[in-house]
C-alpha cells in the first residue's frame, strides 16, 4: 500500500470457491466436496461472533480444485482447504480472530494443479 491509497474496506476478505462441475470431471469440484455447506457456516458463525470489518465470499473456481474445497483470505492471500466446521472455525479463531495461521489446513507453493493439456 501506498499513501495514496484508499484504505481496505475489510481487515479480512475470505474467498470460498463453490464452483461445481459435472461429477465426471477428472479434476472435481470444491461445490461436490461441501464448500457450499462450509460457506454458508462461515458466514453465519463470523455474524455469530460479531467478527468486524470482514467479509465471506462465494467465488468461482479459484484453480486450486484438486485440493478442494478451497479457499483464500485477503489481504494476506493464504489458501486453505477447510474440510469440516471444525476446519472453518479453527480458520476463523487463529487466523481471522487470532491473526495466526492454521499450518496443517494451508494449501501452500508446492499444492499446483497438474499442467493442463
Amino acid at each position: 500500500m501506498t499513501d495514496a491509497d484508499p484504505p481496505p474496506f475489510y481487515s479480512a476478505h475470505l474467498f470460498v470457491c463453490t464452483n461445481r462441475r459435472g461429477d465426471e470431471h477428472p479434476r472435481g469440484s470444491c461445490a461436490a466436496r461441501g464448500s457450499e455447506r462450509l460457506r454458508d457456516y462461515m458466514k453465519a458463525r463470523a455474524k455469530e461472533l460479531k467478527i468486524p470489518d470482514i467479509r465471506v465470499n462465494t467465488a468461482g473456481c479459484l484453480e486450486r480444485c484438486e485440493f478442494g474445497p478451497a479457499m483464500v483470505i485477503y489481504p494476506e492471500g493464504v489458501w486453505y482447504r477447510p474440510t469440516s466446521v471444525e476446519d472453518v472455525e479453527e480458520i476463523l479463531q487463529v487466523h481471522v480472530i487470532g491473526g495466526g495461521r492454521v499450518r496443517r489446513l494451508m494449501l501452500t507453493e508446492k499444492d499446483v494443479p497438474p499442467p493442463k493439456r
